[in-house]
């Protein structure tokens, strides 16, 4: 009897242990995850997104010092150039991608959702780093073709828009003001949530 009382003490222990750990894992996976914006606060720096208004009206007192951002040539999937500056006039969610790269493809489906929604306020500009070798304008097309999206895709085959934002990492989203200020920037996969929470930003300096 006694034997089963400790059987029953320790797997009530191992049982507690195991959530326990479940517990801090989900908890340190949500703090690691890429859902905060970095605020643009000038000359190319970024910080994180301002927790109260009055640190965001801060913010935007030193809009005027900002430089906008550098322009670019890209290209439509039938080799038009497009440049960064035709898109000027309305705020641009801009945002850097592969087909190789799995969070890339995690967070289509939300872009393609805002798109669906905002289309008409905001340009989408879906800019694939297409270097002829690992990424070809086929394999991005095949997928963009596949998961049937239609936000507007381009094609960075000569890496001016890398070069020109310094893109490092896969996927990068930067939330682009009317007027060409850079606002926010997020690196990695962003769910539905920090996507609307840069557009919120843009949209609301119209």
């Amino acid at each position: 009897m006694d034997k089963k009382k400790a059987l029953a003490v320790l797997a009530v222990i191992f049982v507690v242990l195991i959530g326990g750990a479940s517990f801090l894992y989900m908890r340190l996976g949500k703090n690691m995850a890429p859902d905060q914006l970095a605020v643009e606060t000038g000359a190319g720096e970024m910080v994180t997104e301002p927790d109260s208004q009055d640190e965001a009206k801060e913010g935007n007192k030193e809009e005027e010092q900002r430089p906008k951002l550098p322009d670019f040539t890209v290209y439509d999937k039938d080799g038009n150039e497009a440049h960064l500056s035709d898109y000027i006039g309305k705020p641009v969610v801009l945002n850097f991608w592969a087909s190789w790269c799995g969070p890339c493809k995690m967070e289509m489906p939300e872009f393609q959702k805002k798109y669906d929604e905002l289309g008409e306020k905001i340009h989408f500009l879906m800019v694939n780093m297409t270097d002829g070798s690992r990424e070809t304008k086929e394999t991005a097309s095949r997928l963009i073709e596949k998961q049937e999206y239609t936000f507007p895709v381009f094609f960075d085959t000569e890496f001016q828009a890398a070069t020109a934002f310094q893109v490092y990492s896969l996927p990068t989203t930067y939330f682009i003001d009317e007027e060409g200020y850079g606002i926010a920037q997020a690196t990695g996969a962003i769910d539905g949530e920090t996507l609307q929470r840069g557009i919120d930003m843009i949209l609301e300096k119209e």
